[in-house]
């Protein structure tokens, strides 16, 4: 079942590369708690397909990164990309797309996210797997204020015009 506004999102672990060592915070896959980590802010969350991916590389990331301050002046804290990748995969992705400080790459590498908000899609039949349905959504304190998927192979309502109308 899809989650739906109002609900509490799911806490389950991804993993982020980290390209610079922090307090707490090693070179390497990093362990994040979802639910822990959206606690007190405002975050946009979208899932996509794939890293490296056709309409992923070229719209969805970049529309996130470039409008990445007009999010902050709507309220938003943090903004995550999370898709059926690993935390190398989506850290290298994200080091090509430019998304320091802008945009998290999270790895969702078992679909757990991807699973436990029921927004899969299955891509089997073209040699990729289970992996995450295109959407978006508002998360506020770790509960969903608003959500936006997408129909199989559109791009309409997942990127960041959208989700700025809609704040």
């Amino acid at each position: 079942m899809t989650i739906q506004i109002g609900q509490t999102i799911p806490d389950v672990t991804l993993f982020e590369f980290i390209e610079e060592e922090t307090p707490g915070c090693a070179i390497g896959p990093n362990a994040l708690q979802s639910l822990q980590a959206a606690r007190g802010k405002r975050v946009v969350i979208f899932g996509l397909p794939g890293a490296f991916t056709p309409t992923c590389s070229a719209q969805h990331v970049p529309g996130y990164v470039e409008h990445h301050a007009a999010l902050r002046s709507k309220g938003i804290d943090e903004v995550w990309c999370v898709s059926v990748n690993d935390a190398f995969v989506m850290g290298a992705w994200g080091r090509g797309m430019a998304t320091a400080g802008k945009v998290r790459m999270l790895g969702d590498g078992n679909a757990e996210f991807s699973k436990a908000v029921g927004l899969t899609l299955d891509l089997t039949g073209r040699g990729m797997g289970i992996r995450s349905a295109r959407y978006a959504m508002v998360v506020k304190d770790g509960v969903v204020e608003h959500l936006a998927v997408e129909a199989p192979g559109k791009f309409e309502v997942s990127g960041v015009q959208p989700v700025l109308a809609a704040l």
